[in-house]
């Protein structure tokens, strides 16, 4: 529960929610499109799949476009991917950056409370509080 939100407020910071998501819908708006004006889509699955081929790949072939919008629309898309996807990886990355000082900021308050409670603890739960006091060196 923690991770998802963490990955809340990043998207939340980081503002990437609505570009993400006008991504999604240019996507599919150009495959409404491609699928409109490319004689060789016969179906919109035959476009997603054409624009799925854009944007991750150079292309498998058994799909091109050949009108002028086809092409236009292809090249539009092929550039607005590559920063949706670098946007996306930044925001991958930011949380698990996130997600790594969350843990961090636990163990943290983990190891202070027992230090707060010293004088309570055991003789081995003292030994554990000491090894885990020469890992942190």
């Amino acid at each position: 529960m923690k991770k998802l939100h963490v990955m809340k407020q990043v998207l939340k910071r980081t503002r990437v929610d609505r570009p993400l998501l006008s991504f999604v819908v240019f996507f599919l708006v150009v495959a409404a499109v491609l699928w409109a004006v490319e004689p060789g889509m016969a179906t919109y699955r035959d476009a997603v799949w054409y624009c799925c081929a854009v944007i991750f790949t150079t292309g498998f072939g058994d799909f091109v476009a050949t009108t002028f919008l086809g092409k236009l629309c292809s090249i539009l898309l092929s550039c607005y991917a590559i920063f949706a996807l670098a946007i996306f990886t930044g925001v991958v990355v930011t949380f698990y950056n996130q997600a790594i000082q969350v843990q961090y900021e636990d163990a943290k308050l983990r190891f202070l409370d027992e230090l707060e409670r010293l004088p309570e603890l055991s003789q081995e739960e003292l030994r554990e509080l000491a090894e885990k006091a020469k890992k942190l060196r």
